[in-house]
């Protein structure tokens, strides 16, 4: 793979601009009988990920999804000899994606996928490639709250959603008078404009959506204080896949496609692109 891989210049919601992809490893050969062989022989492949998160995995108004999973996806599929146009995008909601991964309906997912033992039990996950977090969302021009530590010193008022995890989290932080909650995170936004709380906090990549949707009022604090490690799901026991994609990853980062791919879509809104996490054991 190249060193100037190209990505989707589409952040959210945008069009895809097809002339704007990954360099595809045309020349490639795979051990017959593989995942990659099959693929590379069919000359297509099905990917699941998300449809409704900003940044990471968003239907755009051309009908295909944009984010940073995508681009991921797309530097997977190009080591794989597949230009982004023999993608098929599967749309995987948090619910299905362990089904649609066991019924083939896919032959992987990238879609905000947070590796942890119980879905161990169903499917296999390379990576991580990113690891998320729970964080901060205040005003543009908030100086005083700069962590999870500095709430309770600025006597700040906090939103989240009932009943989520990280309404919980943020009990550690927070004076339980201060924390508000609603059903839904746009109800957090509006309170935080309004300054009714000062801060809203749930996973940073649904922050980086509201961000993103805020028009310059709000900004990540960008101190994520939980891990979220979100890997790429494959068959169980695909071992070989799993090393395979590692290594393209392992790659995207030397060649510099992983931080492009960062910065032409969640990097709009958070400049800073992330290491990639140590990758886990293919089993």
């Amino acid at each position: 793979m190249t060193a100037a891989l190209a990505v989707s210049t589409a952040a959210c919601g945008g069009s895809s601009d097809t002339s704007n992809q990954p360099s595809v490893n045309t020349d490639v050969t795979f051990e017959s009988g593989t995942t990659m062989a099959t693929l590379k022989s069919a000359g297509k492949v099905k990917i699941g990920t998300k449809f409704d998160q900003p940044l990471f995995g968003l239907k755009g108004l051309d009908g295909k999804p944009t984010g940073f999973d995508v681009e991921v996806a797309k530097l997977i599929a190009a080591k794989l000899g597949l230009a982004a146009d023999k993608i098929e995008w599967v749309e995987a909601p948090s619910k299905v994606r362990e089904e649609v991964i066991e019924q083939g309906k896919v032959d992987f997912v990238v879609a905000t996928y947070t590796i942890n033992d119980k879905r161990k039990e169903r499917i296999s996950f390379a990576g991580p490639y990113y690891e998320a977090g729970q964080d901060l969302m205040v005003k543009s021009d908030d100086s005083a709250i700069t962590g999870p530590e500095a709430l309770k010193a600025a006597n700040a008022k906090v939103c989240s959603v009932t009943g989520s995890t990280p309404a919980e989290k943020i009990k550690e932080y927070a004076d339980p008078a201060n924390i508000v909650l609603f059903d839904v995170y746009s109800k957090c936004a509006d309170a935080l404009r309004t300054g009714q709380v000062q801060a809203v906090t749930t996973d940073n990549v649904i922050l980086l959506g509201l961000v993103d949707g805020s028009k310059g009022d709000f900004k990540l604090v960008g101190k994520p204080f939980t891990k979220e490690p979100y890997g790429i799901g494959i068959k169980k026991g695909d071992t070989k896949f799993c090393e395979f994609i590692n290594k393209t990853l392992t790659d995207a980062v030397a060649d510099g496609s992983y931080d492009k791919a960062w910065k032409d879509t969640a990097g709009k809104v958070s400049p800073e692109a992330p290491k990639l996490p140590a990758l886990g054991t293919c089993s």
